[in-house]
């Protein structure tokens, strides 16, 4: 298993060898090497199982260094990244050169954000490149929102894991770009929709059903548990599943099921927070997968603030 620890010098060092080290953000861990080195990059999917038409995020430690990589900066996104850099926002803006096609799938735009945690800004100031990291699990997997979580699914393929606790927002960034003039959310992420609109206006929403994606995180079928997962009424599906008399396991966002035992059920927010259902979603999710169960019920929760970033995760994770 992977070496688990806060050392930036040794993450550095590693990185600057062309090696890969996993990285905490607010969001959720990342499985990091340099952006710029593209056999770098290509063990990012190698070590993932990742797809090569899926692009990468590129991560900076500053707003300044933006204009290394990409060519413009409409006045519109600059906004938003003045307001919410460092943070769970992501541009899609157009490249330069200097940026391997590999990270960008081969597209003349790349996804570039300053993540918001303490350790992997240390470690981005001490470097003369950016990162590119996806999130440090399995490709089609749940995201990582702890050190632990990378160890168990990639401890063996991972030199470094640096160490910066649970994850605060818990879902990946908002990616956002645009297009003949208008604002488009490409991904629904860690930041309300809402956020976005009270410095831009009105934007659009992109459903996030691609295969072949112009922005990371855009497949259909993503998130997922290896059990069986099923979206609906928990009431309707508990009845159900007692009658066929299988053990289920269940993920509410608010109501417990007082006859099921707690190492089969999580409830996200019994107080319906949206932000701490967000934090919670992936860890519930790997939890219930690791519980003695043979599949796993839930519901969606109401489309509004993170409740519909938190639904797009769970339409994608139940889609076959």
């Amino acid at each position: 298993m992977a070496e688990i620890g806060q050392n930036i010098q040794k993450a550095k060092s590693l990185l600057e060898q062309g090696e890969l080290v996993a990285i905490p953000t607010e969001t959720v861990y990342g499985l990091a090497g340099n952006a710029l080195d593209a056999q770098a990059v290509s063990k990012i999917f190698e070590t993932k199982n990742r797809p090569s038409f899926d692009p990468l995020i590129i991560h900076v430690g500053k707003i300044e260094q933006v204009s290394k990589y990409v060519k413009s900066l409409p006045e519109e996104l600059k906004k938003l990244a003045e307001k919410y850099w460092p943070g769970p926002l992501t541009l899609l803006l157009p490249k330069k050169n200097i940026v391997p096609d590999l990270v960008t799938s081969g597209l003349d735009q790349v996804a570039i954000r300053i993540p918001n945690h303490p350790l992997t800004q240390g470690l981005l100031g001490q470097l003369d490149f950016p990162l590119a990291a996806p999130s440090a699990n399995p490709f089609g997997y749940i995201s990582p929102t702890k050190a632990k979580h990378v160890n168990d699914q990639l401890g063996d393929k991972l030199a470094y894991i640096l160490d910066g606790g649970e994850c605060q927002v818990g879902l990946e960034s908002t990616i956002i770009g645009m297009e003949e003039g208008e604002i488009v959310i490409y991904r629904l992420g860690g930041m309300d929709v809402a956020e976005v609109e009270s410095v831009v206006g009105p934007v659009k929403v992109l459903s996030h059903s691609s295969s072949n994606p112009k922005t990371p995180g855009m497949l259909k079928s993503h998130y997922a548990p290896r059990k069986p997962f099923v979206l609906g009424n928990l009431d309707t599906l508990v009845e159900e599943y007692e009658q066929k008399g299988e053990d289920y396991g269940v993920l509410s966002f608010e109501k417990s099921f007082p006859g099921l035992s707690a190492d089969r059920q999580v409830v996200l927010s019994q107080k319906g927070d949206f932000k701490e259902a967000a934090q919670k979603l992936f860890g519930a999710l790997r939890d219930l997968d690791e519980a003695k169960v043979s599949v796993i019920l839930a519901e969606l929760l109401p489309e509004e603030s993170l409740g519909r970033a938190i639904n797009d995760r769970l339409r994608r994770a139940a889609a076959q």
